[in-house]
């Protein structure tokens, strides 16, 4: 048989990821502050972009009113219903209707249509919009304005330079280093401790195992660097340059006068105190019960870490996403954050001065890609709002027994019950709600909290959520009186009752996942005055 070549015709389908449609996505991984970082690395690149003020903080809409394209028919019926046990949500979007026109009409992106929808990639047809725009425009902006809404404003971006300086933390240190100048006077006893500063950790440690290799490193005896580390350890914080938690705990202890003989027993007993054995803490230290106690007292008093009040790291707080709270109507209102969105802003006139300026192909093909570039991340930002803001109305009226009554009222949910209730793909509801938090009268959650795997009733009825059954094992335990330690057999016992069908292995799996000790051990500990 002759091999010939032919000609065939053949469809498929397949899903093409466009580096724009993958940006798009990633941009709903993100969380507020990190989307202004990377808006800021977009300005950068493109001259076009400016970034400029923050909204003025989210507008609340109440009484159901109809807060723009993303309060779809699904959202307003839950403002306008109110006893379907929502209690009426509303979706505060500033105004989320566009100034562009989404020819598909579809508020659900971010999904198979996300491309068609958020943005342009004919950067020949972006330029010729912006050259055909009317004449009074020429010198405005094309802004989103960090509450999702897109629209033209005049002028341009507005610098503005810093008022004040902010004064630094003084690290650990720095305080060391100011006390050392007045302790120690030679200047070998001081280039000694100054060393030993350097090996000093955050927590107030000293990060070496001998003397002996630090006095080779400095070319001295270990006997001089011993008594120079003995000036350092009376320094404050007290029980800063320990090498272990035991000397840290006895340098507090002379400082306080309490180490006695039976104090010194208990410090070089701590694995006995960690296995809460007091029996054998009381042969050792040969005190009796009312002594143990006591002294158990006094070290739980001291601190383990003395370095961690001085200098480290700055917390970062966590900043909410998404605000909810109650209307003076009784609706719940879903706002997002717009004090943290960064506010994009297209500049028109600059880009009118570079399209009379580009002159060779070259140029004019840079403006034509920064002009779609620009374009996109308008659009994907406003496209972002809007998703996020319709998880999130979604996810507040599923739980709205929560937030009436508390945590003991969480349903259970999976991504695919929210996926489906709004029409998105489930694995777009689990990127919006990756590293998103919501504020609410209750406390800062993260939505993936709202999120949690079903425990069937006892007696047929509604599942429960596995939050709102740690929550109810954690109040069984903490309101145990001492002589009456709940085991796991009769917590499950309990909950039982009160149509939880629960296993003793869950039981224990979650009380090992809340950091609580057994039965056992927590008898211990109320004996102990804990």
């Amino acid at each position: 048989m002759a091999l010939t070549p032919r000609l065939d015709l053949r469809q498929s389908q397949q899903l093409v990821m466009t580096p724009q449609l993958q940006q798009a996505i990633k941009l709903l991984q993100l969380s507020n502050l990190e989307l202004a970082d990377y808006v800021s690395q977009e300005v950068e690149r493109n001259p076009l972009l400016d970034v400029g003020e923050p909204g003025d903080g989210p507008i609340t809409q109440e009484g159901g009113e109809q807060g723009g394209s993303a309060s779809d028919d699904y959202l307003r019926e839950g403002g306008e219903q109110g006893g379907d046990g929502s209690d009426g949500i509303v979706a505060a979007d500033r105004g989320l209707e566009s100034a562009m026109d989404t020819s598909s009409g579809n508020d659900g992106a971010l999904d198979t249509d996300f491309e068609t929808n958020i943005y342009n990639s004919d950067a020949a047809s972006d330029r010729v919009s912006t050259e055909s725009a009317p004449e009074g425009m020429s010198s405005g902006s094309l802004s989103y304005d960090g509450g999702g809404s897109v629209k033209s404003s005049g002028g341009g971006f507005d610098e503005r330079g810093l008022d004040q300086t902010l004064e630094g933390e003084e690290s650990l240190q720095d305080y060391l280093m100011r006390q050392m100048a007045v302790a120690l006077h030679g200047p070998a006893e001081r280039l000694i401790a100054t060393h030993l500063i350097d090996l000093v950790d955050d927590a107030g440690y000293l990060r070496t195992e001998s003397l002996d290799e630090v006095a080779e490193q400095l070319g001295t005896d270990e006997m001089e660097i011993g008594r120079i580390l003995s000036v350092l350890q009376t320094l404050e914080p007290s029980g800063v340059f320990a090498r272990s938690l035991g000397e840290c705990l006895s340098l507090q202890l002379k400082e306080l006068d309490r180490f006695d003989p039976a104090m010194e027993a208990l410090i070089n007993n701590l694995d006995l105190l960690a296995k809460r054995d007091m029996a054998a803490l009381k042969r050792v230290c040969g005190v009796d019960q009312d002594d143990i106690t006591d002294m158990v007292k006094e070290i739980r008093a001291l601190n383990p870490k003395p370095g961690l009040m001085f200098g480290g790291a700055s917390v970062q707080p966590v900043v909410p996403d998404i605000f909810v709270h109650k209307s003076r109507v009784g609706t719940w209102v879903v706002e997002l954050n717009t004090d943290t969105l960064p506010k994009v802003l297209v500049n028109q006139q600059y880009l009118s001065e570079l399209s009379e300026a580009a002159s060779g192909k070259e140029a004019r093909t840079f403006v034509s890609d920064c002009v779609s570039s620009a374009n996109w991340l308008v659009k994907a930002l406003d496209q972002r709002a809007r998703t996020i803001l319709k998880v999130s109305t979604a996810l507040v009226k599923t739980q709205s027994h929560f937030f009436e009554h508390g945590v003991r009222f969480l349903k259970p949910l999976t991504l695919k019950d929210i996926a489906d209730e709004i029409s998105m793909h489930e694995s777009t509801v689990s990127r919006v709600t990756n590293n998103k938090f919501m504020s609410c009268p209750r406390g800062m959650f993260e939505l993936k909290y709202f999120f949690t795997s079903s425990i069937s009733s006892g007696d047929g009825g509604d599942a429960h959520s596995s939050e709102s059954v740690k929550f109810r094992l954690k109040e069984l335990i903490d309101g145990e009186e001492p002589k009456k330690i709940l085991s796991d057999d009769k917590l499950v016992a309990i909950m039982q009752g009160e149509g939880i069908d629960i296993a003793r292995r869950t039981v224990a799996k979650y009380r090992e996942a809340m950091r609580i000790p057994s039965s056992v051990q927590r008898r211990r500990l109320k004996n102990m005055g804990s």
